[in-house]
């Protein structure tokens, strides 16, 4: 049995009291519904002697529907998102990319915030110190060396999140709040590619909501996700698209992140280009999964092998186009 280190447990009623603690405590980390940092203290990947629940907090609670757009708090369950009817009705491929999460019981504990900032993984990293301590541990916690590069100096640890890309193409805006300011950024400015931290956040600083905006133009959305098992594991890799299309069904914009390859979700650009302008046709189709193969390099950070990775981009980008295309 793994079992859960000594720490004490704090239940702040207000925002500030939180980032008091945090700041107060140097080793604080903030939880909420606790389905990914549990077993990670478990496995003694994070050791804190104090935690500070966000659940009491209001600003971090509820789903808004405004004028411009659906404010989510970041401890909004990952079930509600889904299942509620404006996020479903507005941003139908946001409520799907909630409702693959995991299972069913831990998308009732887990929060879209600690989705957003959920911590990378790795074949490596995310094992029993007994296991990790047997290789030598890694450069993510405790060691020097990198087992997926050999010879790497940047920790490499995949990035397993569903929702953030979905809410890059969706244009989000991420609500962080610290013990000096208050700032709101991009979610696509939000990310970074180290492994170890991989979030333009500082650990005294609390994730309070998410904003989507309302697109100013008819707009479709998709999100595929691969895994091994469909019930409850982490992305192999997902891939969220939005696209507007003019009165010739012709492709104004497009929008497509890929996540689970690397330690951040990664804006396909030249696959973007390539269909502007364009019908969705199966052979456009066709070219733009193949300018998406192109791109994306999956490493061997977790179980399956990265060849196969990498040829399931391309299927993912064509069932995603076909879905869009009507």
């Amino acid at each position: 049995m793994l079992r859960l280190h000594p720490y004490t447990y704090h239940r702040p009623a207000t925002l500030t009291d939180a980032l008091a603690l945090l700041s107060e405590h140097a080793d604080a980390m903030p939880i909420a519904g606790g389905t990914d940092l549990v077993p990670n203290m478990k496995h003694r990947l994070f050791t804190p002697s104090h935690l500070v629940s966000l659940g009491r907090i209001p600003e971090l609670n509820g789903i808004d529907v405004q004028a411009d757009g659906i404010r989510i708090g970041a401890c909004a369950s990952l079930a509600s998102v889904a299942g509620h009817p404006d996020v479903g009705a507005r941003f139908p491929a946001l409520a799907k990319a909630c409702g693959l999460v995991s299972g069913p019981q831990l998308r009732r504990m887990g929060t879209i915030g600690g989705n957003v900032c959920l911590d990378t993984r790795c074949t490596y990293y995310n094992q029993t110190l007994f296991w990790r301590k047997s290789l030598g541990f890694c450069l993510k916690k405790d060691g020097d060396a990198c087992h997926v590069v050999k010879g790497g100096t940047r920790c490499v640890a995949a990035h397993s999140a569903d929702t953030p890309p979905m809410l890059m193409v969706l244009a989000a805006r991420l609500e962080i709040a610290g013990p000096r300011e208050t700032r709101t950024i991009p979610i696509s400015g939000f990310f970074t590619s180290d492994g170890i931290w991989n979030r333009r956040m500082e650990r005294d600083e609390i994730l309070v909501s998410i904003f989507v905006p309302f697109p100013e133009r008819p707009q479709r959305t998709a999100f595929e996700k691969l895994r091994a098992r469909e019930s409850i594991d982490f992305p192999l890799v997902n891939l969220a698209v939005a696209a507007e299309l003019d009165e010739d069904q012709r492709v104004s914009s497009l929008k497509m992140v890929a996540s689970a390859l690397g330690s951040y979700p990664r804006q396909l650009a030249r696959a973007q280009e390539a269909v502007i302008g364009e019908t969705l046709t199966p052979e456009v189709i066709d070219f733009v999964a193949e300018q998406a193969y192109r791109q994306c390099h999956p490493l061997d950070n977790i179980t399956v092998q990265p060849e196969w990775r990498r040829a399931m981009v391309p299927v993912l980008v064509r069932r995603a186009l076909r879905d869009i295309a009507g």
